[in-house]
């Protein structure tokens, strides 16, 4: 089961939006499109020195963030998702139902809002895409790298998982420098591919925002992850609210509104294929 996708306009889309699955903000696509272009001068934060009280707030911070972070068994969620294609034009509405069994599966079934009509249904595990084509009646294979290559960010499996889910990515150990005010904590981190500049606010150390560059000065890749809207009822808190814009040489941003979500109940992963169905 190894068939190649052809490269059509519409399974892009598709896979696009899957790939951002995970971003909030109250922000106008406007302010994250200022925000993602503007360069953001870290020399401004404060530089780490052999000062305990500078190590110390930084292995707190890092600490808390990773007490915040979702374990889970079983995920599940409705998502509302709004899109604008690389020319800013609106895609029309989306509802995303999402499964999710860590490690393992993640389910995606892809309804067209106004129409309430189910167009895609995905199948990701760590090695590998499968795509139900509602609409023309195609069923695709597709290695997972796929999404790297439509995404121009190197997601795995378990990067998209953590997105899903609403855990930060690409959050390495390698803190160079911080910066706490009255609106948050920012850390950032340089990992292999990233630097990461990421916000906390100082009260539970929920994630604010992230904004991802390459590490690689020849890439121009950039990618800000906003979110808000946490549901304090759990724990750890769940971000109901999430945005993404992704800029390289185009840009993308999608908005993501979790309508419902549930962890570690019985979920099932319905991928029966049509006999009528041709391979893409």
């Amino acid at each position: 089961m190894g068939i190649q996708v052809n490269n059509n306009n519409s399974m892009k889309k598709v896979f696009i939006a899957i790939v951002a699955l995970a971003l909030f903000s109250c922000h106008s696509t406007r302010k994250i499109h200022s925000a993602v272009t503007t360069t953001i001068d870290t020399t401004q934060a404060i530089i780490i020195n052999k000062g305990v009280d500078s190590a110390a707030l930084i292995s707190n911070v890092y600490s808390a963030i990773q007490n915040n972070h979702i374990d889970f068994k079983t995920f599940s969620a409705k998502i509302k998702v709004n899109y604008w294609d690389t020319k800013n034009t609106k895609v029309p509405d989306l509802t995303v139902y999402t499964k999710i069994l860590k490690d393992s599966i993640i389910w995606l079934s892809v309804n067209a809002t106004i129409l309430n009509i189910e167009v895609y249904r995905l199948l990701i595990t760590p090695d590998s895409v499968k795509v139900l084509n509602k609409k023309d009646k195609l069923i695709t294979f597709r290695s997972v790298s796929y999404l790297q290559d439509v995404a121009k960010i190197p997601f795995d499996f378990y990067t998209l998982q953590d997105l899903l889910i609403g855990n930060p990515v690409y959050l390495d150990k390698n803190i160079v420098s911080y910066k706490k005010n009255e609106q948050g904590t920012t850390i950032l981190s340089i990992g292999k591919l990233f630097k990461n500049l990421l916000t906390v606010d100082n009260d539970n150390f929920l994630v604010l925002n992230s904004k991802l560059d390459d590490v690689d000065p020849l890439r121009n890749r950039t990618c800000y992850i906003a979110y808000s809207n946490y549901d304090m009822k759990n724990s750890p808190p769940f971000a109901t609210l999430r945005k993404v814009s992704v800029s390289e040489k185009n840009k993308l941003d999608i908005d993501m509104d979790f309508k419902q979500y549930s962890f570690n109940g019985n979920v099932s992963f319905p991928f029966a294929i049509p006999k009528n169905y041709q391979r893409d």
